[in-house]
């Protein structure tokens, strides 16, 4: 069977929002809640409070990630719930109205598209909530509720908030303000296939599912997908797995997944013994213990083994999300960690994805703290932020850093070294993590030209012809990368 995957994926540069925290709309477009107490928005988040960002505050900042080089946006759920974070739905058919409703995401899904931004939203279908209607009509009505089997019940009464009692009901994780849904059920099926197809029919680009892995129920992301594409063959599908995702990427379910699988090697690598094992340890992905370039390369080569190429090219590459800590606070603030994390990312195969604020140094422990305010302009890092804008440049201005094949051309000790080729077009690509310069030599002959131009970083470097086959010398400064692109 031929894999095929969304065209416009493999040229994305995503970047990830957490509405609440992202902007607050300056114009006074809301009717709503215009009066709200809001929670102060640079301070500490909490796990219930909201801080009022929305969706027209979004529309105010397209320009900002346009200039970024932003085009795609993956946003985290926008549907009405009662969560700052709204993972606990309540109706898949509203958008929030904190976040200004349905108008104001047909607004913003049109300012997006006029700019070729796509974007992406964040489908719950594994749980509801217990203010989900159909949920809510089950505590009303008991055994008689028309809605029983579309849930997990397991007896009576039902406890939804008393946890004294058995919540006798099944509830993701064993929370029992999220009813898992009974995939088995056939209306429940045909009810969430309507639901992707209605917000695809709306105009958005595609889907990200919130814990896919818990879907047992057999055809049930093979029937997605065929629904999904036959209204949109474009339409972006990509899933929340943190480990080894053969069995979602067969090419009759999902196009991608979160790629932890390269978040937890290149922070291990990048950040080694500066990680914060209190940010990482129980977490579903492992960037530790630390790595030198010759156990990262096998870990990278073994991650571009295991899923066929054009699925590669579809993976959505990440740092950071908003299950993590941020990179910045893992290195325990260690900018050098972040840059060559972040070279790295931008230079991989796949659909980088940047969580909001990042890109401008904000910091952040485990959630909540890892979903901040976005923060004001006098409190950018302004250097982190520029080569984040540089990093995106060069990847939309060659080709190869986005389809080219992946060579590994060099490993040892602090020094990793690999090209993007794309038939005549090749870029070198070198990092150091180690805290002195480093001085490497090494045979180059699968390259069929010698990259000779400074595109990002600094390093002295010369090729010599030994025997007619190409050698780079290469001097790179302590805890630095670069790219070499042919002049």
């Amino acid at each position: 069977m031929e894999i095929q995957t969304p065209d416009w994926v493999k040229h994305a540069v995503f970047y990830q929002i957490f509405p609440d925290r992202f902007a607050r709309s300056q114009q006074p477009r809301k009717r709503l809640l215009k009066n709200a107490t809001w929670e102060e928005w640079s301070a500490m988040p909490t796990l219930q409070g909201y801080k009022g960002g929305d969706l027209w505050g979004v529309i105010e900042k397209l320009d900002y990630l346009q200039d970024l080089g932003i085009n795609a946006v993956y946003f985290t759920p926008i549907f009405q719930s009662a969560s700052n974070h709204r993972y606990h739905t309540h109706d898949y058919y509203q958008v929030d109205p904190m976040l200004g409703g349905n108008s104001a995401f047909k607004e913003l899904l049109d300012e997006a598209h006029r700019r070729d931004i796509k974007v992406v939203l964040d489908g719950v279908f594994n749980h509801s909530s217990r203010g989900f209607f159909f949920f809510h009509d089950v505590l009303e009505n008991g055994p008689y509720s028309p809605w029983v089997d579309w849930f997990k019940l397991q007896g009576w009464p039902l406890s939804p908030y008393n946890g004294e009692f058995p919540a006798n009901y099944e509830g993701w994780a064993g929370n029992r303000a999220l009813p898992v849904f009974n995939h088995d059920n056939p209306e429940v099926r045909e009810y969430i296939m309507e639901i992707a197809e209605y917000w695809i029919k709306f105009g958005i680009d595609g889907w990200r599912l919130d814990v896919p892995f818990e879907v047992r129920t057999p055809g049930f992301w093979q029937e997605f997908r065929d629904r999904v594409k036959a209204l949109n063959p474009e339409a972006y599908i990509v899933g929340e797995v943190w480990e080894d995702s053969r069995e979602w990427l067969d090419g009759t379910q999902f196009d991608g997944v979160m790629n932890y699988l390269f978040a937890a090697p290149t922070i291990a690598f990048t950040a080694g013994d500066r990680v914060d094992m209190e940010q990482v340890q129980d977490r579903s992905y492992h960037p530790y213990p630390p790595l030198f370039a010759k156990e990262y390369g096998e870990q990278i080569q073994q991650l571009l083994n295991l899923y066929p190429w054009e699925i590669q090219l579809t993976q959505l590459n990440l740092l950071a999300s908003h299950d993590t800590a941020r990179l910045l606070t893992i290195a325990g603030g260690d900018r050098a960690s972040v840059e060559l994390a972040t070279l790295l990312l931008l230079t991989f195969p796949g659909a980088p994805s940047i969580y909001y604020g990042d890109e401008v140094g904000l910091a952040g422990a485990l959630d909540p703290d890892s979903r901040r305010g976005f923060p004001p302009e006098a409190e950018w890092d302004r250097e982190i932020f520029s080569y984040h804008r540089k990093l995106i440049a060069c990847r939309h201005a060659y080709p190869a850093l986005r389809v080219g094949k992946y060579q590994m051309l060099f490993a040892e000790t602090t020094v990793y070294v690999f090209a993007r080729i794309l038939g005549e077009e090749e870029l070198l690509v070198a990092v150091n993590i180690g805290t002195v310069p480093a001085h490497v030599q090494f045979q180059a002959e699968i390259l069929k030209s010698q990259p000779n131009q400074l595109l990002f970083g600094n390093a002295d470097f010369q090729w010599m012809n030994d025997e007619g086959t190409a050698q780079l010398e290469l001097k790179l400064p302590a805890r630095s990368g670069c790219i070499l692109v042919r002049q």
